[in-house]
């Protein structure tokens, strides 16, 4: 099978992934194999890619919003049939025992393994998954619009919960990618107002089109005090301005798995009056799986950019440059 390899982590334009030929995985016990037909690209990936994360497989495959659908089954898998259509997201394992396992809060697992960066991912034509950890994904959706919920759908939809939003809030959205797209629509339909600063003119263009009240540049203070934010850019400097856009009792919520250092905060600006800073890590599969039960009744729509497969380099290239407006999807196709 063909594959994208991070052969050695570095900037994205020196190329860090090669296109290889692999034998397609064989699934362990419990596990399926999928023919992946698409796979999201996330800026998760780029980080691995680039070595903002440290190396946790080497030579890994990344990806993790993955779609196909089961073309083996493991030993004792059971979940599946061959045929049936799932999706691969960045959980792939937790150990079941520990507290936070045990308390709901897997997705704190100290020995959690992860889709594209332990375990290799859906930049690939297949890939295992232990079906306790893969989702049957609704007929509603497609190919393309499943394959961005698998992580940027569930890790915004994870952050909007975190904010404890009111109803009728007001939620800003720092870096409207991906995630910031999905989440914005499930905000909307819930009955928030949504205030977008952000630096990229197709990114203002499509928060208008979904419904934002304000749109703004990236350094620009929202016209009103903010109940909440969710910071999606893994930009640290935006933090102390994120904060100043609450209004007492605000909720920020940083989204993202990387961040760049966070400047000085002053306690009295920044943080005073209950303000309240908080950081999602990962998610539970409960996140996953009550997003796609609501993403078809809210008619969630993903706008995405496809790349076919032989140019995931470029897909994630285009990503680091800004150069992607929603979701960019890599297209497999035989």
């Amino acid at each position: 099978m063909r594959a994208w390899q991070v052969v050695e982590p570095g900037p994205i334009d020196s190329g860090p992934l090669r296109l290889v030929d692999l034998e397609p995985p064989e699934p362990g016990p419990g596990e399926v194999r999928l023919s992946v037909s698409v796979c999201g690209v996330c800026r998760t990936d780029l980080h691995v890619a680039e070595g903002d994360l440290d190396v946790h497989r080497p030579h890994v495959v990344p990806g993790h919003q993955v779609v196909g659908t089961v073309g083996k089954l493991g030993s004792g898998a059971s979940r599946f049939a061959v045929g049936d259509r799932v999706g691969i997201a960045w959980l792939a394992s937790t150990c079941g025992r520990c507290r936070f396992c045990r308390s709901g809060r897997e997705n704190l697992c100290p020995y959690a393994t992860f889709t594209g960066w332990d375990r290799d991912g859906g930049y690939a034509e297949a890939a295992v998954v232990d079906e306790r950890y893969a989702y049957a994904l609704p007929d509603a959706l497609s190919d393309e619009q499943a394959a961005p919920l698998l992580c940027a759908g569930i890790i915004g939809y994870r952050a909007l919960r975190l904010t404890e939003l009111p109803h009728g809030g007001r939620l800003g959205l720092y870096g409207f990618g991906s995630s910031a797209h999905l989440s914005a629509q499930i905000a909307l339909a819930e009955g928030a107002e949504i205030y977008v600063p952000t630096r990229s003119a197709a990114a203002r263009d499509l928060a208008r089109d979904l419904g934002a009240v304000w749109v703004g540049g990236a350094d620009e203070q929202p016209p009103e005090k903010l109940d909440a934010a969710i910071l999606f850019a893994p930009v640290g400097s935006l933090v102390p301005p994120a904060l100043k856009a609450l209004d007492r009792g605000g909720v920020l919520v940083i989204a993202g798995i990387h961040l760049s250092d966070v400047p000085p905060l002053n306690y009295e600006e920044d943080l005073f009056y209950e303000r309240v800073v908080r950081s999602v890590t990962a998610n539970t599969r409960a996140d996953g799986e009550e997003l796609l039960r609501l993403a078809p009744r809210m008619r969630v729509h993903a706008t995405t950019t496809t790349y076919p497969f032989e140019r995931a380099q470029d897909a994630l290239s285009d990503l680091a440059h800004d150069k992607v407006n929603g979701s960019a999807v890599l297209v497999i196709e035989r």
